[in-house]
C-alpha cells in the first residue's frame, strides 16, 4: 500500500475494452503519478418511472429534483452508452438531468478534492512514474513545487520552417537548431525539422517537467509545432508516458486555443496576467519583461524582427540561438515575478478546475455547488434547460458633471456577494422557499435556512479575508475571481441554474441599495454627485482640510454600516453581511459631459489624490489616458493637463506649446495608433479602418498593427511614406482631450492654439 500526497495536473476519461476508465496525472514532491480508475460507471439521473432505457442500470435513489420529484440514478459500462442514452430521452421528450457533467470532473467533485490531493493504493513503478490502479482520493491542502520548463521556438513567419526551439528552466537551457553548426553545450544542430523534433521530444520525456510555460505558448508555438509534425507524420509527443497531445482550436474569436497534453499542463504567461488583473498597455512580451523585469527582448518591432531573425538563421545561427534563448528566460522570469504559476494553482484548489482552464466559471460553480445540492438530496438540470431572459445590469446614477473640491469615494465591498449572502439568493433556496421566505424580485422568494450559496459565498469571504492577512495575494486574488463570477455565473443560460429571477434579485438589489444609501447621505447633508453599481461619490466642497475629509468618509461609511444593520433587521429580519467602506478622498475631482452635451457622462472620471506625503497623482477611470486606442501623446497630455488644473496650475500655455511641438515634427514618436486585427485581412470587406488599411500595405502583418495618419491615410509606423497629417493629431487627439475639460472655464483648445496653426 503507497500513500502518495500530490496535485492533479491533467484529467480524461475514456472507453477502453474493459468499460470506461478515468485517468488522472499528478505531480508530486516524489516525481509524478499516474492514477486510473478503472470500469468507472458513468451517471445521470432521471425522474423515476420516466424514459425507456437500455444497456443501463437504473436504481432508485434518495435524491429528488430541485422542485421535489423523487429520481433514479441511470448507471452506464461506457461513456458512449451514456451518450446513446441521453440523445434517446431527447427524441422522447423526456429530460435527463446532469447528464453533461463529464465524470472525470463529477468523480473529484463528489469528493470535494480540488487539486491538491492524496492517494492510496497499490502502485506499480513504470519507467518515469507510478501508477495507481483504483486507489482512494481525497482531499488535501499541501501544493507540491512543480518542476516547470519555459518553451519558445523561432521559425521563418507564420508558415514556414521551424528555424529553432529554445528552452530554460532552473536545471539548465538548450536551444535545438536546424541547419548546420558546430554542437556546444547549449546549442545541437539537425539535418531537418524531423530530426530537430524529435530530439526536443526526448530531451522533454527526459527532462520531464510537469508544466510548460511560455507567451502565446499555444496559439503559436504549440499550434506551429503540431501542423509540423502533421506535415512530417511524426507524433506529436509533448505527454508523459510517450503520449500523443493535441490542441483544441479555439471555437469562437478573441478565444484561445486549448492544449490537451496528457501529464503536463501549458500555462501561458499573456492568459493569466489578464486573469490576475495585472495590467499593462501591452500583453507584448517585450513589454511587459521592460516593466516587470527591466529588460527588453534583443530585437525589437514586428517587422524588423522577422527581418532580423531570417538574417541570423542564414547568417548567425549562434546569435539566433541566444535571442531564442533570452526569450525562454524573459518568459520565465516574469512568470516567477508575478507568481504566475502560485496563482494558477490557487485558482485550481479553489474552484476545481484544471491550472490551464481558461475562463470556466460556469464550470467553476458547478465544481462548488453541485456536490453540496447533492448533500442536500437534490440533483440539477442540465445546461440550456431554461429559455434565456435579460435581467437588469448594475445602477448607474445621473452625475453632476464639473470640477469639484473634497469628494469622497465610498464603496460596498464585493457588493453582489455580500447580496447573496445577506439576501439568501440561491438556486435551491428559491425552488423550496418554505412559508417565511425571504422576498427578492421578479416573484422570487427565497428560504432562509435550506440554501447553498450564502454559505459558500461566506466561507469563500472569510477565505478572502485570512489570505489577505496572511499576504497570500494569488488566493486572495482567486478568491475575489471566483466571487465576483456568482453574480454574472447566475445571469448566464450557459448556467443550469438560469433563472432571471434569481440575476435580478442581486442587481436590483444593489439599485435599491446604491439609492437609498444615497437618500441616506444627502439627509446628512452632503450630496451624492454620482453612484455606478457599488460606489458613491460623495461631495464634501471646498474650505474642509484633508484629514477633517477623511474622518467624515470614515464617519459616514461607519453610520451607514449601522443604519443598513437595523434597517435589514427591522424589514426583514436578516442579518446584514453589507460592508461599505471609505476608500478614497480626491483633493479635486472632475466628472466630464458627454460629448457634445451638457449631460454629465457615466463610468468617466478623474481624480486628484494624495500618493504619499509629498506627492499627489490623478487618477483616470474610462478616460483617454487609460484607453490604448489613443496615441501616447494623447495620453501624456491629458495626464498632464489635468495635473495642472488640479493642482492650481497656469495650463494655457502647456496647450499652446504642445500643439507648437506637434506642428513642428517634435512628437512623431509619440503619434502612432496600435490596434489589434481581430480577423484575417480578407474578412475585412464592407468597411476598413484605418488599422487594416495600413496592415494591408505591410508584406507580413502581425496580429497587432502600428500606423499613423498621413496626408494620404493610414500607414504603417515603420514603413511610412508620407508627411504626417499634423491637423488630423490636433483635431482628433489633442483637441477632444483638452475640451472635455477647458469648458470648465469658458475656453476651448481652437481658441487657445488658433495664433499657433495660423503660423504652421
Amino acid at each position: 500500500m503507497a500513500t502518495l500526497t500530490g496535485f492533479i495536473l491533467t484529467r480524461t476519461a475514456r472507453d477502453v475494452a474493459e468499460g470506461c476508465e478515468l485517468e488522472y496525472w499528478v505531480a508530486s514532491e516524489a516525481g509524478p503519478a499516474r492514477v486510473l480508475v478503472q470500469r468507472h460507471e458513468p451517471v445521470f439521473f432521471v425522474e423515476c418511472g420516466r424514459g425507456k432505457l437500455t444497456g443501463a442500470r437504473r436504481e432508485p435513489l434518495e435524491l429528488a429534483t430541485m422542485p421535489g420529484v423523487p429520481v433514479d440514478g441511470v448507471y452506464f459500462r461506457t461513456l458512449r452508452q451514456m451518450r446513446e442514452a441521453r440523445e434517446s430521452l431527447d427524441r422522447q421528450g423526456v429530460p435527463a438531468f446532469e447528464s453533461d457533467v463529464k465524470p472525470e470532473d463529477r468523480y473529484l467533485m463528489e469528493r470535494f478534492v480540488r487539486g491538491s490531493c492524496v492517494i492510496e493504493g497499490e502502485a506499480a513503478q513504470k519507467q518515469g512514474y507510478r501508477e495507481f490502479i483504483s486507489p482512494t482520493i481525497r482531499t488535501a491542502d499541501e501544493t507540491p513545487l512543480f518542476k516547470a520548463v519555459s518553451l519558445d521556438i523561432e521559425t521563418h513567419g507564420f508558415e514556414g520552417a521551424i528555424y529553432s526551439i529554445g528552452v530554460a528552466s532552473p536545471r539548465g537551457e538548450r536551444v535545438f537548431m536546424l541547419g548546420e553548426g558546430g554542437d556546444t553545450e547549449t546549442v545541437s544542430y539537425f539535418p531537418d525539422e524531423k530530426a530537430m523534433l524529435e530530439s526536443f521530444f526526448g530531451w522533454l520525456a527526459e527532462d520531464d517537467p510537469d508544466l510548460i510555460l511560455g507567451w502565446n505558448v499555444v496559439d503559436f508555438d504549440l499550434q506551429f509545432m503540431q501542423k509540423k509534425c502533421d506535415e512530417l507524420r511524426i507524433p506529436f509527443r509533448l505527454g508523459r508516458a510517450k503520449s500523443k497531445a493535441f490542441i483544441v482550436a479555439a471555437m469562437t474569436q478573441g478565444q484561445s486555443a486549448i492544449a490537451k497534453v496528457p501529464g503536463r499542463v501549458v500555462l501561458d504567461g499573456i492568459h493569466l496576467l489578464r486573469l490576475g488583473f495585472w495590467d499593462f498597455e501591452s500583453y507584448a512580451l517585450d513589454n511587459v519583461a521592460s516593466e516587470l523585469l527591466g529588460r527588453k527582448k534583443l530585437i525589437t518591432g514586428e517587422t524588423d524582427r522577422l527581418r532580423e531573425i531570417r538574417r541570423m538563421f542564414r547568417e548567425d545561427k549562434a546569435a539566433l540561438a541566444a535571442y531564442n534563448l533570452e526569450d525562454c528566460r524573459l518568459a520565465f522570469e516574469i512568470f516567477e515575478k508575478a507568481r504566475l504559476v502560485h496563482f494558477a494553482a490557487e485558482r485550481a484548489r479553489l474552484t476545481g478546475q484544471s491550472m490551464d482552464r481558461q475562463g470556466g466559471s460556469v464550470a467553476a460553480f458547478d465544481f462548488l455547488y453541485l456536490p453540496r445540492l447533492h448533500r442536500a438530496g437534490c440533483v440539477a438540470p442540465d445546461v440550456g434547460s431554461a429559455m434565456p431572459e435579460a435581467s437588469p445590469g448594475g445602477y448607474v446614477m445621473d452625475s453632476l458633471p464639473g470640477l469639484h473640491d473634497n469628494v469622497l469615494l465610498l464603496d460596498f465591498k464585493s457588493l453582489y456577494p455580500s447580496i447573496i449572502w445577506t439576501f439568501k439568493i440561491d438556486p435551491l433556496g428559491m425552488a423550496q422557499p418554505g412559508e417565511d421566505a425571504v422576498a427578492g424580485f421578479g416573484g422570487a422568494t427565497f428560504h432562509r435556512e435550506r440554501n447553498i450559496l450564502p454559505g459558500l459565498v461566506e466561507e469563500l469571504w472569510r477565505a478572502r479575508d485570512a489570505a489577505k492577512r496572511d499576504k497570500n495575494t494569488a488566493l486572495s486574488t482567486a478568491i475575489k475571481i471566483i466571487m465576483n463570477s456568482l453574480y454574472g455565473v447566475l445571469g448566464t443560460s450557459g448556467c443550469r441554474f438560469f433563472d432571471a429571477r434569481l440575476a435580478s434579485s442581486i442587481t436590483r438589489r444593489g439599485h435599491d441599495l446604491i439609492r437609498r444609501s444615497r437618500e441616506w447621505i444627502e439627509a446628512q447633508g452632503y450630496k451624492v454627485l454620482y453612484g455606478d453599481t457599488d460606489s458613491l461619490f460623495v461631495l464634501v466642497g471646498a474650505g474642509v482640510a484633508e484629514e477633517e475629509c477623511k474622518a467624515i468618509g470614515k464617519r459616514l461609511a461607519a453610520e451607514l454600516n449601522v443604519w443598513w444593520t437595523a434597517t435589514l433587521e427591522k424589514e426583514h429580519r436578516l442579518e446584514s453581511h453589507l460592508e461599505i467602506e471609505f476608500e478614497k478622498h480626491y483633493l479635486r475631482f472632475f466628472m466630464p459631459t458627454t460629448r457634445g452635451t451638457e449631460v454629465g457622462s457615466k463610468k468617466r472620471y478623474a481624480g486628484y489624490l494624495r500618493a504619499d506625503a509629498q506627492a499627489f497623482e490623478v487618477e483616470f477611470t474610462g478616460m483617454e489616458s487609460v484607453r490604448t486606442d489613443w496615441t501616447p501623446l494623447a495620453r501624456e497630455f491629458q495626464r498632464e493637463l489635468y495635473r495642472r488644473v488640479f493642482a492650481g496650475e497656469p495650463f494655457e500655455e502647456y496647450i499652446r506649446a504642445t500643439a507648437s511641438a506637434v506642428l513642428a515634427g517634435q512628437h512623431d514618436e509619440k503619434l502612432v495608433y496600435k490596434k489589434r486585427l481581430r480577423r484575417k485581412l480578407e474578412e475585412y470587406t464592407k468597411v476598413a479602418p484605418p488599422h487594416v488599411q495600413a496592415a494591408r500595405k505591410l508584406e507580413r502583418p502581425g496580429r497587432s498593427i502600428s500606423y499613423v495618419i498621413t496626408l494620404n491615410g493610414p500607414e504603417p509606423a515603420e514603413k511610412r511614406t508620407s508627411p504626417l497629417d499634423y491637423g488630423h493629431y490636433l483635431d482628433r487627439q489633442l483637441a477632444p482631450v483638452a475640451d472635455s475639460i477647458l469648458h470648465v472655464f469658458s475656453q476651448t483648445f481652437e481658441q487657445l492654439t488658433s495664433q499657433q496653426m495660423e503660423m504652421f
